[in-house]
Order: structure tokens, then sequence, then C-alpha cells
């Protein structure tokens, strides 16, 4: 069971069952919030829907390809965070993050990507660690920007999130860069 402590509030563990019910609470009374910039909230309707995210997040953990992780926040579930994707072939571990709407301005995310940053560096033999964010997604780009990652370019139109495209800002920073 992975579990991180980053500091005397705030901790990652890894998602299970269990967690459903926070999890879905966050996303469903965050839905308007949490679509500005995320393209699978439509796809969350119930918990049976968000179950199915912890089974696939379990698997991802399981094979080595991916690690979700919830973020707590004084004994609270706050958000998840992780490595959507785990390329192991060449060293790279690429973070994904999503916090509730009434958590913000805390420096949790902050905290929590510097977190895995070390991790995946430490823990995980990685060479490199990126972050991408929607272009117009200033709060979101702000964290590789705080925590020093190199601004590497745009990826153009790389997501569609509800019929609009978005391009995507890459981030990275090198093992012997951090």
């Amino acid at each position: 069971m992975f579990t991180y402590d980053i500091d005397d509030n705030l901790y990652l563990r890894l998602i299970d069952e269990g967690d459903c019910n926070a999890i879905y609470q966050l996303t469903n009374e965050g839905r308007d919030y949490l679509r500005e910039w995320l393209n699978w909230v439509d796809n969350i309707q119930n918990q049976e829907d968000t179950m199915g995210f912890i089974e696939m997040a379990k698997k991802s953990f399981t094979e080595n390809s991916g690690l979700h992780a919830v973020i707590v926040f004084r004994n609270e579930v706050v958000g998840i965070a992780g490595f959507n994707k785990l390329d192991q072939s060449n060293h790279i571990a690429k973070i994904g993050y999503w916090l509730g709407e009434g958590y913000q301005g805390n420096g949790i995310i902050t905290k929590v990507s510097k977190a895995l940053t070390d991790y995946a560096f430490n823990y995980l033999n990685m060479n490199k660690v990126e972050i991408r964010a929607a272009s117009e997604n200033v709060k979101s780009r702000a964290i590789p920007e705080r925590l020093g990652y190199t601004e590497e370019g745009t990826i153009r139109a790389a997501e569609n999130i509800y019929g609009v495209y978005v391009d995507h800002v890459v981030y990275g920073v090198l093992k012997k860069e951090w």
C-alpha cells in the first residue's frame, strides 16, 4: 500500500474502494468548477462510475503503469494526484492532479507535486517528470513554474474539453536538474 507523508497535515495514499464516496462527493459537489479543465467530469454520474475509476487506478498501480492517490489534508480526502502515466522504458513520470474547489489556496497541489517529483526520482528511478496543463489554465500552470520545471513547448489542440480544443503546455524537469 502506497502512503507518502508530505507534512503534518498532508499526505498521499493509494486510492481504494473505501474512497469511493468521498471522491464521488468531491466530484459531484465541484462539478461545474472541475468541468472547466477536466474532460472526464460528465462521465462520473454516480458512485459506480467512481468505482470504475478506482478499479482502473488500482490496475495501473499493479501493472506499474500509473499511480493514483487520494490527497488527504487535515484527515479529509480533498482531491486526487499521482502519475497518470509511468513510462518505464523511457523513465518518464507524468503528474496529474485535481483538487476540490474549497481547498484552493493552501499550497496543497504545489506541495503534492513537489513530493511526487521527489518520489519519482528517489524511489521510482525516473529520469524525467512532466506536468501538462491547458495553456489558459493559469492556476495549474503556476505549479510547475513555481517548482522550477522548464516549459518545453505547446501541444496544439491536445485535448477536447466538451467541444473546445485546448492547447497543452508541457513542463519537464530532469533528475539532474532537481
